[in-house]
């Protein structure tokens, strides 16, 4: 099997990408995806561990902080996923993504809430 010619035109009239950068771009949709799938468990951890605890109510908003989290991330990975592919196939410039702002200050959010668990323990 011969590999796409780069530069030239695919069936449907876009142009013909170079594969790395496609596979590129699915990497990082991977690695969203892993982050997301982390903060799932994560979320999940936290709400099974810490319900017998006194501070079950802040270990809820440390879970459900998680897991929102974890959707937010995924449904964007697949949102800037799409978004790249389609810059590149139509040669515009690579959109940004507002999942790094988010996802920093929501593991910030989680980890004061959870040195905020610990030190009321």
């Amino acid at each position: 099997m011969a590999l796409p010619d780069v530069g030239g035109e695919s069936e449907d009239g876009e142009e013909e990408l170079d594969y790395r950068f496609t596979l590129a771009n699915e990497r990082t949709f991977l690695a969203w995806v892993r982050t997301a799938l982390g903060l799932l468990a994560g979320g999940v951890a936290v709400h099974t561990l810490v319900q017998p605890l006194r501070l079950a109510g802040l270990g809820g908003i440390i879970a459900v902080s998680c897991l929102v989290m974890s959707f937010a991330v995924a449904l964007g990975a697949f949102r800037h996923w799409q978004r790249i592919d389609v810059a590149m196939r139509t040669g515009r410039p690579l959109p940004g993504t507002v999942l790094v702002p988010v996802l920093s200050v929501g593991v910030a959010v989680v980890a004061a809430l959870a040195c905020l668990a610990v030190l009321l323990s």
